[in-house]
């Protein structure tokens, strides 16, 4: 008996070895799987954020025979009374509201008409992300031919119309930005489409029915059974959509180059500037970091709402 009791616990111990030995195991080929997309992450993202962090606290430029040198929190200090900077962050919260917003409205009536079933709905669909696939510099270069003051389809047309003689629209200083958002509006209207109405075929038909005997109308349904189940979507498409708006270089920069007057200068195409054609690169580190404290604050916001709002449910 002494013999069998004294063997139980052996066995458990070595088996408790075993799993231990097997987790462990299982903890490293996980590791190994992961290193595969970690290890871009980590040189390509993160490597190059901490030296740009870095670099925003050294006087580097371009050409300079000097050494580089750390000059502490100098450049933040030019930052604070910098009214160029300050201006190009206005005009960039500017467009991120201008373009967003309107994306927004337009890509939940898009949204609401293709849940419809319609004749050809797939093909509409089809059409409706032909703006999503192209790239950026294309969907600029297209835009400038259509704003084109002497041949652009869209100044023939108000001749045609007799409305005047057209305008030319990306070097007006009133009419550069009002054109540029117009640009993004169309641009990033598909991926919020997408989203919305992913989140539309969510919502289960049996509730729009219901309401519907109960002698709901059409927007009441819509605040009572749609708006309600498309809430967490539409929060998160909008939030995505006004950072990457804020960040938003290239579709303005083959657009206007942040011209006329600087009427359409991003802060990203400001750093750009400082960066590359004038080789402030420390100065332009630091007005990248300012960037990244925004984002950040955007970030945290957002995901403290997506807290709350998961808590509310």
């Amino acid at each position: 008996m002494s013999a069998t009791t004294t063997a139980q616990p052996e066995k458990s111990t070595s088996r408790n070895t075993r799993n231990t030995k097997g987790g462990l195991a299982a903890d490293h080929g996980a590791w190994f799987l992961v290193l595969p997309a970690l290890i871009p992450i980590l040189l390509l993202s993160v490597g190059p954020l901490l030296y740009g962090i870095a670099l925003a606290f050294t006087d580097s430029q371009a050409g300079r025979t000097e050494p580089t040198q750390w000059i502490g929190t100098l450049n933040f200090q030019d930052l604070l009374h910098d009214t160029l900077f300050w201006d190009s962050f206005r005009i960039g919260l500017l467009w991120a509201v201008g373009v967003t917003v309107p994306q927004f409205l337009l890509a939940l009536g898009l949204a609401l008409l293709l849940d419809q079933r319609l004749r050809l709905r797939w093909l509409a669909r089809a059409l409706a992300i032909v703006p999503w696939a192209m790239p950026e510099v294309v969907v600029g270069i297209m835009w400038r031919l259509v704003y084109n003051p002497d041949a652009g389809i869209l100044n023939e047309t108000i001749r045609d119309l007799g409305l005047g003689v057209g305008r030319d629209w990306l070097t007006g200083l009133a009419t550069a930005l009002p054109a540029v958002i117009i640009v993004g509006i169309w641009a990033g209207m598909p991926q919020t489409t997408v989203a919305l109405l992913a989140g539309l075929q969510n919502t289960p038909h049996e509730l729009h029915e219901a309401a519907a005997l109960d002698g709901a109308g059409a927007w009441r349904r819509f605040c009572t059974v749609t708006w309600p189940a498309l809430r967490p979507v539409a929060l998160a498409i909008t939030a995505l959509n006004f950072i990457w708006n804020f960040n938003s270089f290239a579709l303005v920069y083959v657009l206007t180059g942040g011209g006329p007057g600087g009427r359409t200068r991003l802060p990203m195409l400001f750093a750009y500037e400082e960066a590359f054609r004038y080789g402030q690169f420390g100065y332009a580190a630091a007005m990248g970091c300012v960037m990244v404290a925004v984002i950040s604050v955007m970030l945290a916001f957002y995901l403290v709402g997506r807290l709350k709002g998961s808590e509310d449910a």
